[in-house]
């Protein structure tokens, strides 16, 4: 469900399989000023790594481990290594909009979500990756008690007992003419082990926002550890990765 402002009142790549076609449709908002300052602490002002390092190498739709970039791939680096994001964690990309003339919107934009897990991986995660055109977009990752849609404040229904936020800034889910922008996405039930599934949570004056639901055994209090990936690719695509660990 799209969720817009009211005038005056008041979510591959890599890895997985293609799913159902996506609902995040458009506002009319576009974003001023810079992303806010990160709640993490404070780190480079191109891009904020969280504690932690990267494990395992990038693969290719469908295929096993590479032990580098496919050939599609023009730059890999871990965002965020394995860590446990209890306050937001900001990873932040400069934007200049407009990043291409028009027609084309004026901020990075959401073409394609697909998910995939990966238990034979040891620990074993399960992957959601997010698409983009124009660029990478800043983005925060963070443990919440719920998670809020942009604009109304609603809370998303999400499966599991524990829910990641992922907050798009300076980013996009529709074009020009105010349509949804994703032309393929996952399944919104994923019913893997810790990554249940996950909900749009709105388009709203240049913020995207997506909720995972993950589960953790019933009664405890760990918080499952994640990460973030970002590939470049020579089809003009920006994909952020965002893996969780299996319990």
């Amino acid at each position: 469900m799209t969720r817009q402002r009211v005038p005056l009142l008041a979510l591959a790549l890599l890895l997985g399989l293609t799913g159902c076609e996506p609902n995040p449709g458009g506002s009319s908002g576009t974003p001023s000023g810079q992303p806010p300052a990160p709640s993490s602490q404070p780190t480079d002002p191109a891009a904020t790594v969280a504690p932690g390092t990267g494990t395992g190498p990038p693969r290719t739709p469908g295929g096993p481990a590479q032990t580098g970039p496919d050939d599609d791939v023009t730059s890999f680096r871990t965002a965020y290594g394995w860590g446990v994001p209890a306050e937001p964690a900001l990873v932040r990309h400069r934007v200049r909009p407009p990043v291409a003339p028009p027609p084309a919107p004026p901020l990075p934009y959401l073409v394609e979500i697909r998910a995939a897990d990966h238990p034979e991986e040891r620990s074993g995660y399960s992957r959601i990756s997010f698409t983009f055109r124009g660029g990478f977009p800043s983005y925060e990752l963070g443990y919440v008690a719920q998670v809020s849609a942009e604009g109304t404040g609603e809370p998303l229904r999400l499966p599991g007992n524990a829910f990641l936020r992922v907050r798009f800034i300076q980013a996009q889910a529709h074009d020009e003419r105010g349509r949804g922008s994703v032309t393929a996405s996952h399944r919104p039930a994923l019913g893997y082990p810790t990554l249940r599934g996950y909900d749009f949570g709105g388009d709203f004056e240049g913020y995207v926002t997506y909720g995972l639901g993950l589960q953790v055994a019933p009664g405890s209090d760990q918080a499952l550890p994640v990460r973030a990936l970002e590939l470049t690719r020579t089809d003009g695509t920006f994909v952020i990765a965002v893996d969780v660990r299996r319990g």
